[in-house]
């Protein structure tokens, strides 16, 4: 018996399939992603790593080997000079002298610059304290070592003026602290903001613009280095070299803790500009984002050199940061036309 072969198209039901339709249908992906911020990643792991006990005790040992060594190398020879030629030999020793002098002047601004930083981290935590147990009490003593701590800055001298007429009518230690914060950090937090869109628009700039190999890592280390620095030295005066670092450890060790330094919620709206730039530049997407995350480090920043947690007044937001930093570098500016 022959088998009948069947013409026409086969029909297959798919009412158990969902069908597709634009609003369930999967997106399209970017041809020219960005890139994964790696520059600024690698920059804070690096910087926030902890060494090792054994680490840290081979470096102790190292220094402290090198300094016997130096010291003895200059006895010997200024000893030496001075039995073979005692004027010459005199004129190393006062040189040396002066060398030490210079030594001790520069440490003794190293342990100044420390002692500055521990004051403005003693301050913060006090204010807290005093918030959490709404001590009054508490709150003024705090305000009264702010006050001596900017006593000497002159473009506080109005701020300190409204301050002082106005204190006796707060009764609240959260007011108290808000009338200092509002009076006397309020410029400062100005001028911090202006260090960070400087250093965001340095970096992206240098991402977009030199297609240099780690580039963008050079550019954001020391734009990040430098803007940690002034930002330190707004709130609490010259940080020093030691103290600088010190900061920047603190800063950067907040940030890989939290993981604050991947890209977070606050980045949604930057990172979606970055994307669009990315379709046209994928180079000018890449400095778009560094930007974002220099920002981001910048904050961070302000919140650990602040003498004082954000209370009433509102802790800038990354993307209003780069969007005032990154006005005329990747869009041409109101100003300008």
């Amino acid at each position: 018996m022959s088998e009948t072969k069947r013409s026409g198209p086969i029909l297959i039901d798919l009412d158990d399939a969902p069908a597709v339709t634009p609003s369930n249908a999967d997106p399209v992906p970017d041809v020219l992603p960005v890139r994964s911020p790696a520059a600024m990643e690698r920059v804070a792991v690096m910087a926030a790593r902890k060494p090792s006990a054994l680490a840290r005790w081979f470096w102790r040992l190292l220094g402290t080997l090198f300094v016997f060594v130096l010291s003895l190398s200059a006895y010997d020879f200024v000893a030496g000079l001075i039995a073979r030629n005692p004027v010459l030999g005199y004129a190393a020793l006062g040189l040396t002298g002066a060398f030490v002098v210079v030594l001790l002047a520069i440490a003794l601004k190293e342990l100044s610059a420390f002692a500055r930083l521990k004051r403005i981290d003693t301050l913060h935590k006090a204010a807290e304290v005093a918030i959490a147990n709404s001590d009054v009490k508490a709150a003024r003593g705090v305000t009264e070592k702010l006050l001596d701590v900017y006593k000497s800055r002159d473009e506080l001298a109005w701020g300190r003026e409204r301050f002082a007429e106005r204190q006796a009518e707060v009764f609240d230690a959260d007011g108290v602290l808000h009338l200092a914060e509002r009076e006397l950090l309020a410029p400062l937090d100005a001028a911090a903001r202006r260090e960070v869109e400087v250093a965001a628009r340095q970096v992206a700039t240098v991402t977009a613009l030199v297609p240099l190999a780690l580039a963008d890592v050079f550019a954001a280390l020391t734009a990040n280095l430098r803007m940690i620095r002034r930002i330190a030295e707004i709130y609490g005066g010259r940080s020093g070299t030691l103290g600088s670092w010190r900061v920047t450890k603190s800063v950067l060790t907040h940030l890989v803790a939290t993981g604050a330094v991947a890209v977070g919620d606050d980045l949604i709206g930057t990172m979606a500009g970055g994307g669009v730039m990315a379709k046209v530049s994928r180079r000018f997407g890449e400095g778009v984002v560094n930007g974002a995350l220099t920002a981001r480090v910048g904050v961070a920043a302000m919140e650990v050199c602040r003498p004082l947690p954000y209370l009433r007044e509102k802790k800038p937001s990354v993307s209003g940061l780069v969007k005032r930093a990154l006005t005329g570098v990747f869009a041409k500016s109101e100003t300008s036309e």
